[in-house]
């Protein structure tokens, strides 16, 4: 490094000494310097190459990739900052060409997750509940909606009894329940053959069914077909239970004025049932008539 910073302070104090005097003199002094340098630095380079083959490097000075890889040797030994201008340019291109597969990645990305929300839109519940309008629409009725809780199939039905008998509902939803759970009690031979126990204790089939009527009767205990039965009887009413997956069930059909076939509004308990509701399961809403014409 030494050596090096010693020939390029020389060529600065030859080119300065060069640029005094008549053009025609500058213009000699000028090759004089040129070739002095060029003997100087070829004399340098000689030198460090023959202390690089001492260390053990060889290198074929008649191929010119050597002697490039030479001289860029002896100027980094030098302290000379040295660059590959190829491989820079490789390395260039290189980062150029990441940036622009990262910004397509990211371009596919968006339009996955643009397409995705898209898709999402179109939900189950969303296909239910257009389903349904559909079915509703042209008989004047129309859904409302029942807090969505285990309570809901005894509030929608609560809510249908205000509605049938154009005030307030002679029986809360705690009534209902009490009122299922007894009914079944009375009646377990009805209800056993299509009781489903989760429960795996070794009790009898008769203990577990009075722990299932506990429970409706006590809890917030989702309602099902079971309990739907129970209400048709306690009520003395026909049920029909509207649903946009499933065909219309119609339960009850006993207490029709008059024992007819055909349905009365006036008399009918109207809920909808709802499988793709909300995350935690099914659904009931009381079904009443459209007033919006």
């Amino acid at each position: 490094r030494k050596e090096t910073v010693e020939l390029q302070n020389k060529e600065t104090e030859l080119k300065k000494a060069a640029a005094k005097g008549s053009k025609a003199e500058q213009k000699a002094k000028k090759k004089a310097v040129e070739e002095e340098i060029s003997r100087l630095s070829a004399k340098l380079k000689e030198k460090q190459a023959k202390e690089l083959a001492s260390l053990g490097y060889v290198s074929n000075t008649n191929d010119i990739n050597g002697k490039s890889k030479l001289d860029n040797i002896v100027m980094a030994i030098a302290g000379v900052s040295v660059t590959d201008q190829s491989e820079n340019t490789t390395s260039k291109r290189s980062k150029s060409g990441k940036r622009k597969d990262k910004r397509a990645q990211q371009e596919v990305e968006r339009e996955r997750r643009i397409q995705e929300e898209q898709s999402n839109l179109v939900s189950d519940r969303m296909i239910e509940d257009e389903s349904l309008g559909r079915k509703l629409e042209p008989l004047g009725l129309t859904v409302n909606e029942i807090k969505p809780d285990g309570n809901c199939l005894y509030r929608a039905v609560e809510d249908q009894l205000a509605l049938l008998s154009g005030g307030s509902s002679p029986y809360n939803h705690q009534d209902l329940r009490k009122m299922v759970a007894d009914y079944m009690r009375q009646n377990s031979s009805d209800f056993l053959p299509f009781f489903l126990s989760e429960d795996s204790s070794d009790s009898s089939l008769a203990d577990r069914f009075e722990s299932y009527c506990e429970e409706v009767e006590s809890t917030a205990a989702w309602g099902g077909q079971l309990e739907l039965g129970a209400l048709t009887h306690c009520l003395k009413r026909p049920i029909m239970i509207y649903s946009g997956s499933f065909p219309d069930v119609e339960m009850g059909q006993e207490y029709k004025s008059g024992g007819g076939n055909e349905l009365s509004n006036g008399e009918i308990i109207m809920l909808s049932y709802h499988k793709h509701a909300f995350g935690l399961g099914e659904h009931y809403n009381s079904v009443v008539p459209n007033l919006i014409s």
